[in-house]
């Protein structure tokens, strides 16, 4: 359809009224408008604008109508007669009252509140304590029917393998309250992520809890440094247990149990490792079966940030380009510093531009030197363990802040630690276990594989 010229004067001329009106009203507003839209859209915007009416001029209608609302009150009384209960659960936090947990647990009868104050058992758990799983049934009047809380047993010791049940229940016109020793269960988990900025970031996206992505770090950790090594893009599969009270992930260590199998591609090269227990012992091995646990550590600190690599770099104290023959890690102060591997205890004490400074000889001719502590918990001639607690990280000697300063030594050659890490010996599966290791790392495989599809939404088995 074509429109003359006719048309649009015939048009302009219909709504010229209500334009010389707007214009009367509004005109600096018109004026800016009408200079915007030129500039920008030229002769479209002079034709198109005039299209819309003023909306003062449009019939304004009001409409009053009387609305009758109804007490929610009886409804709460109808719905508790027909037997109404509610359910909460709360994550009780640090320092929080008693009182308070409770309301959010939706008691609010005040003759309930006052009569659970009294229960010495109930106030032990409650009152400013974190991390116990509180969970509640209430009726439609804010009675209480049934408090459950669930926390770590006492004496549970670092491998804890119960919790405490304590459960409150009405009785005619008290509360009785019983507790129970009761196993904690594992289960299954399976997850996966991509590495798009760091470790913790993509664990977190995969609501994979802390401890057990330290875990996978100090798994492949001979293999990889997470603190130089780590690259965009990298993925990771994980199998890893998951302790829970009742069915629900408990909450003083995130629900976190033993990672039980992990891939982590870095760098296009693949690393696995499987849990596999013999003997009354375990041990992670490669699908091999060769252990993934080797003579030294990569790190003497776990998981942590790298602020200086093994290579060039301008002296912080000289201020000059010198030889960096170690690895620092930047912590804070106090900061345990573990050895890294088995050893005696060569030098413990001062030493000029390293402060505080531990020597540990492994074997006839290789050293690590452990530079900045804060303190030394360790003597000469003492024989320590690998993982062994050594010192604290400090700011001793010439360091301009608190950090690890580490290095390795053969022959006394500075050598990179992780290049040693990661050609030091590993020990082989028992020849008598290693069927029954097949079948299993078959059966962890399976997992791994389902793990990749699951993304970043872990699932139980």
């Amino acid at each position: 359809m074509v429109f003359g010229q006719g048309f649009f004067l015939d048009l302009l001329q219909h709504y010229g009224q209500a334009a010389a009106l707007f214009k009367a009203r509004h005109s600096k507003t018109v004026t800016l408008a009408a200079a915007g839209l030129l500039g920008g859209l030229g002769a479209v915007a002079f034709a198109v604008a005039p299209l819309a009416p003023d909306a003062a001029l449009l019939p304004v209608q009001n409409i009053s109508e009387n609305v009758t609302t109804v007490e929610i009150g009886p409804q709460l009384e109808a719905l508790a007669d027909h037997g109404l209960e509610l359910s909460f659960s709360e994550v009780t936090r640090p320092g929080a009252a008693m009182d308070a947990t409770l309301r959010r647990l939706g008691i609010a009868n005040a003759d309930t509140l006052a009569a659970l104050r009294q229960e010495p058992a109930l106030r032990r758990a409650l009152e400013g304590r974190a991390g116990r799983l509180v969970h509640s049934r209430v009726g439609a009047r804010g009675e209480l029917l049934e408090l459950v809380v669930r926390m770590p047993a006492e004496s549970a010791g670092s491998a804890p393998t119960h919790f405490t049940r304590l459960t409150v229940k009405p009785e005619g016109n008290r509360f009785a309250v019983r507790s129970a020793l009761v196993p904690l269960e594992t289960q299954t988990r399976l997850a996966s992520g991509t590495i798009r900025s760091s470790l913790f970031a993509a664990t977190d996206e995969a609501r994979i809890p802390d401890p057990v992505a330290t875990q996978m770090a100090e798994i492949f950790s001979a293999e990889i440094d997470f603190h130089r090594e780590l690259r965009k893009g990298d993925t990771f599969s994980i199998v890893y247990e998951s302790v829970t009270a009742d069915g629900e992930p408990v909450p003083w260590n995130q629900g976190a149990g033993r990672v039980l199998a992990a891939e982590f591609i870095n760098s296009g090269k693949t690393h696995q490792a499987i849990w596999f227990e013999s003997g009354g012992k375990g041990a992670y091995f490669d699908p091999s079966g060769r252990s993934r646990k080797r003579a030294f550590l990569a790190s003497p600190m776990e998981f942590s940030r790298v602020t200086s690599g093994f290579a060039m770099r301008m002296h912080p104290i000289l201020q000059r380009m010198r030889a960096h023959l170690g690895v620092d890690y930047a912590a804070p102060a106090g900061t345990p510093v573990r050895v890294v591997g088995e050893g005696v205890v060569h030098f413990a004490g001062w030493q000029n531009g390293y402060g505080n400074v531990v020597h540990v000889r492994h074997g006839a001719d290789r050293v690590t030197v452990y530079a900045h502590l804060s303190r030394i918990d360790v003597r000469k001639g003492q024989r320590v363990e690998q993982g062994q607690h050594i010192g604290a990280v400090g700011a001793t000697g010439w360091a301009t802040g608190p950090h690890l300063h580490f290095e390795f030594r053969v022959g006394g050659v500075h050598q990179d630690p992780l290049k040693i890490a990661k050609a030091s010996e590993s020990v082989p599966l028992d020849p008598a276990a290693r069927p029954r290791f097949t079948e299993w790392a078959r059966t962890v495989q399976v997992k791994l594989d389902l793990a990749e599809t699951v993304g970043s939404r872990p699932a139980f088995e």
